[in-house]
């Protein structure tokens, strides 16, 4: 596997390297469109992994519908499929990407997480009792000129922590490191076997606007489990004129 270019890239789950490598070479056509992937065992030789690995990057460049697979294997996407469209992020986010859709995901972002108490309001909808701390994303969108397009503060609940074994990781505060890459959440909870409902409201607060005059737009997130339980609940707030909010769902 290639070096990582970055602390991001070196910190990212395996799966999630492999997928990348063979996103890479979809995308330069060194796999070409209808063209059959090396076989898992070759795979996991390749990149020094083990087929459990192998087989989450698969299942995500699935998602990605980037490849296709029946009993014979595992194929590039033909262009009938949608191949033949460019291998960028933006097309490949067909789940939503965390937190505030493929579009911030690829700008210029500041992110951190904390370990902290939620807001009181919040504590008895993240199941945790009063006082009790627990996982904080904060995640800043920049403008060309440095300045905040877009905020979003995410608390998540004590089900999320138990049954995503990617945001448990981080219970650890040698993990909680600077620019956390939570882009792939939504995926997380997919491959944890969890079936979300997510829930979003968008409102105008009040007279106050942005220090640049724009007007602002707040969109408040919860997305929930099978069983009705919380996992994340987010707040986005943004400039209406400076940015846009951009957010898709497949089920």
């Amino acid at each position: 596997m290639a070096e990582p270019e970055s602390e991001a890239a070196a910190d990212a789950p395996l799966y999630l390297r492999v997928a990348a490598a063979l996103r890479e070479d979809l995308a330069h056509r060194r796999i070409s469109p209808g063209a059959r992937l090396p076989s898992e065992r070759s795979l996991s030789q390749r990149y020094h992994v083990n087929r459990q690995t192998v087989r989450s990057a698969l299942q995500l460049l699935r998602d990605e519908r980037l490849v296709v697979t029946d009993r014979r294997g595992t194929f590039a996407a033909s262009e009938a499929e949608g191949g033949s469209e460019p291998v960028t992020p933006a097309l490949t986010a067909r789940r939503p990407t965390f937190p505030g859709g493929p579009r911030a995901a690829e700008a210029l972002v500041r992110a951190s997480l904390t370990w902290e108490p939620p807001p009181t309001p919040l504590t008895a909808r993240l199941l945790l009792t009063p006082g009790e701390p627990t996982l904080v994303h904060r995640h800043v969108v920049l403008g060309p000129q440095g300045t905040a397009l877009q905020r979003a503060v995410s608390w998540f609940s004590r089900p999320a922590l138990a049954e995503i074994p990617q945001l448990a990781r981080y219970r650890r505060g040698r993990d909680r490191r600077q620019q956390p890459d939570l882009r792939l959440l939504y995926h997380w909870m997919h491959q944890a076997g969890l079936r979300v409902t997510h829930r979003e409201s968008v409102g105008v607060p009040g007279p106050a606007t942005t220090a640049g005059g724009a007007p602002r737009l707040i969109v408040h997130r919860v997305v929930s489990d099978q069983h009705g339980h919380a996992l994340e609940i987010t707040d986005i707030d943004f400039s209406a004129q400076s940015a846009a909010w951009t957010y898709e769902f497949s089920a």
